[in-house]
């Protein structure tokens, strides 16, 4: 990946306190609120008075504070892998305050090591619910959550910092966290058609920056989740003026986000999806240097040898000073050279090597030749001899 956009952008992703879910190679399964068969109110009589609904009314709140009190006391195991739990410690408004996927939600944080060590705590930290702005852990368990709702969350790494850890927040390799978590609000997202241009822009490049935390993190998919979120966001059409240097801006978010992608897809070995990245990227900036030397690498994956080459070879010729250019164009006209010797090899076997063959058929025809002359010249040398015997025997009779 570029080491100028990864490693520009990612302390302030990470300063957001922010990591990531979204379609991910895990299976696993969470309720809806509608998949969840509520129990059906008690049924009122015909004739009831207002002293039985007070009745009712009392069974009722009766009802719910008893199953709340259940839920304080019980873990819910989130993916029904014991690695992800969450308990209640003081009761919402209810599922219907749920929030939504897509929704912008504000929470109070507490992250803490398992053994209680306070690693950081966070007021009033914002995110889009589902686009992988936050940890996995967060961005499951806040679903389900209703609003006012206070939960504990013991999560397992692989749904927090992972085995790489992290910097900011200071969280060892391989950490179990917990988190006490506090859902303040649920707004709906913002009409990015109607957003100014200068808090689209803003927005575009906040999910490029979670990008590149995840690729640094090895989350490629994850990265290219976000990558697809931030090209979502320049491509959406505004109902607002915009000026051409906000375009050109908007432009090179683009741009980045599409070499990022190329850079991603290509360690989770999706080379059609990473050719299609870098054209992309390359029809906006067809002098894009990071697009091409990634298009070649793709190319010459994919066994295209001879495009690579040329491809690279632009870019080169663009930036001659850049020695990965030079180093992977040299390796890769070295191994086209090898390939083609190894080709020419085999026809020669699969042919019976034909050179030598007529060679051996040229020699051997110059060879009988040269018997017919000497034959001939022998033949008649004798006859001559024949004759001039046969002049001298008679003289002498």
């Amino acid at each position: 990946m570029d080491a100028s956009d990864g490693q520009e952008n990612a302390p302030s992703a990470k300063k957001s306190g922010k990591t990531s879910l979204l379609d991910s190679g895990e299976d696993f399964e969470v309720l809806d609120e509608e998949d969840i068969d509520d129990d059906l109110p008690p049924l009122e009589d015909a004739g009831g008075g207002d002293g039985d609904k007070a009745e009712n009314g009392e069974m009722k709140n009766a009802d719910e504070e008893s199953e709340a009190s259940e839920q304080l006391d019980e873990w819910l195991d989130v993916l029904g892998n014991d690695q992800l739990k969450k308990k209640v410690l003081e009761a919402g408004k209810g599922r219907g305050s749920r929030p939504q996927k897509g929704q912008n939600v504000e929470i109070n944080l507490k992250t803490s090591l398992m053994d209680g060590t306070l690693v950081e705590e966070q007021h009033n930290l914002s995110f889009t619910l589902g686009d992988g702005d936050i940890t996995q852990a967060l961005d499951l368990t806040v679903q389900l959550m209703e609003m006012g709702e206070k939960a504990l969350i013991h999560t397992d790494a692989k749904y927090a910092y992972g085995a790489r850890g992290s910097l900011e927040p200071e969280v060892p390799p391989n950490t179990p966290l917990s988190l006490e978590v506090e859902l303040l609000e649920a707004t709906d997202a913002p009409d990015v058609e109607l957003m100014l241009p200068s808090q689209r822009i803003a927005l575009a490049i906040r999910k490029r920056e979670r990008g590149n935390v995840h690729y640094q993190r090895a989350d490629y998919a994850f990265a290219v989740n976000s990558y697809s979120i931030a090209l979502q966001i320049t491509d959406s059409n505004s109902k607002v003026d915009i000026s051409p240097e906000e375009e050109e801006e908007l432009l090179d978010v683009k741009v980045k986000c599409l070499n990022n992608m190329a850079a991603s897809q290509l360690k989770l070995d999706h080379y059609d999806a990473a050719l299609k990245s870098c054209v992309s990227a390359l029809a906006h900036q067809p002098d894009n240097i990071k697009a091409l030397f990634r298009m070649g690498k793709v190319l010459a994956l994919q066994g295209e040898y001879t495009k690579a080459i040329q491809t690279l070879r632009k870019a080169l010729k663009l930036e001659p000073s850049n020695k990965t250019i030079h180093a992977e164009l040299s390796k890769l006209v070295k191994k086209h050279s090898e390939q083609r010797g190894a080709e020419q090899a085999m026809y020669k076997k699969m042919l019976g090597n034909p050179t030598s063959s007529s060679g051996i058929q040229k020699s051997r025809a110059k060879s009988s030749w040269g018997l017919s002359w000497k034959w001939l010249f022998g033949a008649t040398a004798v006859a001559i001899g024949g004759v001039a015997l046969s002049v001298v025997i008679a003289a002498r009779n």
